[in-house]
C-alpha cells in the first residue's frame, strides 16, 4: 500500500499525528526535492525522542519531482510488501501528483490522505467564505481560461499560478487588459501553511514583494468600484469594472467592445426618445446619454433590482434617465411614449413578441439594434424587420483582448455578437 500524504508548506513539521506514524512505518518515503531536505534531520530527532528504534536505519528517500522515476522503486516495494509513503502538496488529487498514481496503479494499493488545498488555506486566511469562488489553474497553460473567466466577472476567483510564466503579475497584467482593475481586490498568497507565509493585497501598480516566493496563488475578490469623478472619463468606450453588477448574475453586462459598435449602429439623434430594452446595468442607454445630453432613456429590464442598479450607475456616469422600469416587456412598453430609437437587448424567448410590439411605435428615421448570440435568433428576427418595410442591415462583431503569454502577447477571443439593425425611412 503506498499512503499518499498531503503537506502544506510547513512539510513534514506540519502533519497530523496519524500521518506521522505511518511516515514512521515506512520503508520507502517518495517527496519533491524541497521537503527530503527535512526528513533526515527529522528522523534523527524522532530516533533520539524514542519515537522510532534507536539505531534503526531510515527509510529510503527518493525524490518525486520526476514521477516517471519512481514507478519502478514503487513497483518494488508492492511486490516486497515495503511500507511506502509519499508526500505530496495540498490535496494530492486536486492538481496534484494523484492523477499520475492512478493512471500508473490500481487504486486499492493506493490511499490518500489530503491536507487542506491552497485554496481553502488562502480564503480561510481571508475568512470568506468560498462556495461561490470559481478558480482556473494557469500552470503550464495559456492564460486565456483567466481572460474567459473575468468575462464573467466571478464574485471571487482563485488562480492558480505558474511562476515560469510570470506568477501574480500576469494575473495583474490580465486584470488591467480585461478593464477590471477597479472591480477586484488582489490578493496575494504566499508559502500558506508554513510558519513564514503571507497574505497580502497588492495595489493594481504597486510594486511586487522584492523576496517574492514561487510558491504563491492569487485571489481576485469582487468589490464594488470606487465611484468615479464623471468629468474625467473618457467620452465614450467607458471600461467594463466601472459598472455595478448584478451579485447574483455579475458579468451579464455588455462588453466594452461591442458596446462601442451598438452605441455607433443606433446613430444617437441630438434629441428624442431612447428605449434601452433588457437594459441589465444600464451601460448602453447611460453611455448614450452622455454623447448625447438630450436625449431622453427609458430603461426597461425585468430583474428585480434592476432599477436601484442602474440608478446607481447612471449616478456614477453623472447622467439622469427619464424612467427606469422593472417589467417584462412587451406589457411594460405601453406606458412609454413612442421611440426615435431601440436596443432591444434582452428578451429571450419573448423577443419576437417585444419586437412586434417595438416596430409600429418607431417613429420615421427611427432605427432598431438587435445584438444577438445565435444564428437561429437572427433567421427568427431578421423576417419581422423586413416586413414592417425596414431598411435591414446584418453584421458580425468579433473582438480579441490581449493577454500575456512568456514575453509577448496573445489575442484571446470575446464571444462573437451578431447585430441585426433596421431603419424606417421617412415619409416622401
Amino acid at each position: 500500500m503506498l499512503e499518499v500524504i498531503g503537506t502544506d508548506a510547513a512539510g513534514v513539521a506540519g502533519l497530523a499525528p496519524r500521518s506521522l506514524a505511518l511516515l514512521r512505518q515506512a520503508r520507502l518515503v517518495l517527496a519533491p526535492a524541497r521537503l527530503l531536505a527535512d526528513l533526515a534531520p527529522w528522523w534523527q530527532e524522532e530516533q533520539a525522542a524514542g519515537r522510532v528504534p534507536a539505531g534503526s536505519e531510515g527509510p529510503e528517500l527518493l525524490a518525486s519531482d520526476r514521477p516517471e522515476l519512481i514507478h519502478g522503486p514503487l513497483e518494488q516495494a508492492f511486490a516486497a510488501g515495503r511500507p511506502a509513503v509519499l508526500l505530496a502538496s495540498g490535496d494530492p488529487l486536486w492538481f496534484g501528483i494523484g492523477r499520475l498514481l492512478l493512471q500508473r496503479f490500481p487504486r486499492e494499493r493506493l490511499r490518500f490522505h489530503p491536507a487542506p488545498s491552497s485554496l481553502q488555506l488562502a480564503f480561510a486566511r481571508l475568512g470568506r467564505p468560498w462556495q461561490d469562488a470559481s478558480w482556473v489553474s494557469l500552470h503550464g497553460r495559456d492564460p486565456e481560461p483567466l481572460a474567459a473567466a473575468l468575462q464573467k466577472r466571478p464574485a471571487a476567483l482563485a488562480v492558480l499560478t505558474d511562476p515560469g510564466r510570470g506568477g501574480v503579475e500576469e494575473v495583474r497584467r490580465l486584470l488591467a487588459a480585461s478593464g477590471l482593475e477597479a472591480a477586484y481586490a488582489l490578493w496575494l498568497c504566499e508559502r500558506l501553511g508554513h510558519p513564514r507565509e503571507r497574505v497580502q493585497r497588492l495595489a493594481p501598480d504597486g510594486p511586487l514583494p522584492a523576496d517574492l516566493d514561487p510558491l504563491h496563488l492569487v485571489l481576485l475578490i469582487a468589490e464594488p468600484p470606487p465611484p468615479p469623478d464623471p468629468a474625467s472619463l473618457p467620452l465614450f468606450g467607458l471600461p467594463d469594472g466601472l459598472f455595478l453588477q448584478h451579485a447574483d448574475r455579475p458579468g451579464l453586462m455588455t462588453k466594452r467592445e461591442v458596446r462601442i459598435q451598438l452605441l455607433a449602429d443606433l446613430a444617437l439623434p441630438a434629441s428624442g426618445v431612447l428605449w434601452d430594452v433588457g437594459a441589465g446595468v444600464g451601460s448602453v442607454g447611460l453611455e448614450a446619454l452622455r454623447l448625447r445630453p438630450g436625449l431622453r432613456l427609458w430603461a426597461v429590464e425585468a430583474r428585480g433590482g434592476s432599477s436601484a442598479l442602474i440608478r446607481a450607475n447612471a449616478a456614477r456616469l453623472g447622467v439622469q434617465p427619464e424612467a427606469v422600469l422593472e417589467g417584462r416587456a412587451p406589457q411594460v412598453l405601453a406606458e412609454l411614449p413612442a421611440p426615435d430609437r431601440v436596443l432591444l437587448g434582452g428578451g429571450g424567448r419573448d423577443r419576437r413578441a417585444i419586437l412586434e410590439a417595438v416596430l409600429p411605435r418607431l417613429r420615421p428615421g427611427g432605427v432598431v439594434v438587435l445584438p444577438l448570440a445565435t444564428v437561429e435568433a437572427l433567421a427568427e428576427l431578421r423576417p419581422c424587420l423586413e416586413q414592417a418595410g425596414l431598411a435591414v442591415a446584418v453584421g458580425q462583431h468579433q473582438s480579441w483582448r490581449g493577454a500575456p503569454l512568456a514575453d509577448g502577447t496573445r489575442l484571446a477571443p470575446m464571444n462573437p455578437v451578431l447585430l441585426l439593425r433596421g431603419e424606417r425611412r421617412r415619409a416622401g
